[in-house]
């Protein structure tokens, strides 16, 4: 029975080729990005050496073709460097995976060579400005024009809004709320498509977010994600395995600051001794560990729920997420009280995380919605 819990033998390797990538390339560096704002593309676009790009596109599509418990291994592993980076791995995946599973042989064609080795970024556009949680309120709209969609409209916090070079957008071609969404895939080029001015932000520093704007902006209905209508369910069942990256990213962060913590608790001497060596140093230590190896053996089955397309996969997806955020915060606030003053300077990684992770409570779908499916998914069995 005890295999069942365990990371099989190709998982372990998986994780472990992840932590080596994140300490060379990502771990010595994400302080200064964060103080830069600095955007490490080139970075990100190294990670397509190992398959980073395209985790999991298929392999007939030219990706590696894997499961979503090895992509969380992979956005846990590389949040311990950096939050914001490994999120902004998991965007650019998320879009591809779309134009994969959901989109046509031609536009597979015509963009999953240049995603699965990064050549070009993708972004994934929902969120505007008046539609948050109200993801079905979104107003942007696309009117069709012979062979040409025109869309008017603004899309928000976008990540690599202005950086990157495809979007994957959802859009309103009809009047039903859900069933009146399309899936298009936007060209950064294309005439009537700009950006707004990058956002400063209390965290994620390391990730550029602005608004994504059109303006008659004409897209190709060749550029079409599956049949018109279907947009809004695409979007849905892209956030089930969004939502297990962001947990996943949340737990490699806090895991960074629970080592960082007990590092330090054996290195400061109060009262003539390690402050390790008090009971209440020891105590909080044993929570933030518990409370982490909760969150991960939940998100762990949730990510093969959604791998096996269990039915109660987005239930599980948005426990998983709900716990993961959560805890992930709860530790690093926890890591941050036991540096005492020290966790406040920038000296030390602990107050990046603490800003970096406190948005993953609100991606994704808020954590009060992640409560809100749960909720109705228990009473509607």
């Amino acid at each position: 029975m005890a295999g069942q819990f365990q990371l099989t033998d190709e998982q372990l390797q998986i994780q472990e080729m992840a932590q080596r990538f994140t300490a060379d390339n990502i771990t010595p560096f994400a302080g200064e990005w964060d103080e830069r704002s600095h955007f490490p593309i080139d970075v990100i676009k190294r990670s397509a050496e190992l398959g980073f790009g395209a985790i999991y596109v298929s392999e007939e599509s030219g990706g590696i073709g894997l499961g979503r418990l090895e992509a969380a291994l992979i956005m846990e592993a590389m949040a311990y460097g950096c939050a914001a980076t490994s999120s902004f791995i998991s965007i650019h995946n998320m879009a591809a995976w779309m134009i994969d599973r959901f989109g046509g042989d031609d536009l597979k064609a015509k963009y999953l060579p240049d995603l699965v080795t990064m050549n070009k970024v993708a972004s994934y556009a929902l969120t505007e400005p008046g539609s948050g949680s109200d993801a079905a309120g979104l107003k942007t709209t696309a009117k069709l024009d012979g062979d040409h969609y025109v869309l008017n409209g603004t899309k928000q916090f976008i990540s690599g809004s202005g950086f990157n070079d495809v979007y994957v957008t959802m859009v309103r071609t009809g009047e039903h709320k859900t069933k009146g969404i399309s899936c298009l895939v936007i060209d950064k080029d294309t005439p009537g498509v700009s950006f707004g001015k990058p956002e400063k932000k209390l965290g994620w520093n390391a990730s550029p977010t602005a608004q994504l704007i059109f303006e008659d902006a004409r897209v190709p209905v060749a550029n079409r994600v599956g049949p018109e209508g279907d947009g809004f369910r695409y979007a849905m069942a892209g956030l089930d395995g969004g939502r297990l990256n962001i947990g996943a990213c949340s737990l490699g962060g806090a895991q960074r600051c629970l080592d960082e913590a007990v590092k330090y608790t054996k290195e400061r001497q109060q009262f003539g001794q390690p402050i390790a060596d008090f009971q209440n140093t020891q105590f909080m230590l044993a929570d933030m560990a518990t409370e982490l190896e909760a969150a991960r053996a939940l998100l762990y089955l949730a990510a093969a729920k959604v791998t096996d397309n269990a039915p109660d996969k987005s239930k599980f997806s948005a426990m998983a997420k709900r716990l993961a955020t959560d805890s992930g915060s709860n530790v690093v606030n926890n890591a941050l009280q036991l540096f005492g003053g020290y966790g406040y300077l920038k000296e030390y990684p602990i107050e990046r995380f603490w800003r970096d992770l406190r948005v993953h409570s609100i991606l994704e779908g808020t954590n009060q919605v992640m409560r809100m499916i749960v909720g109705r998914e228990m009473l509607r069995q």
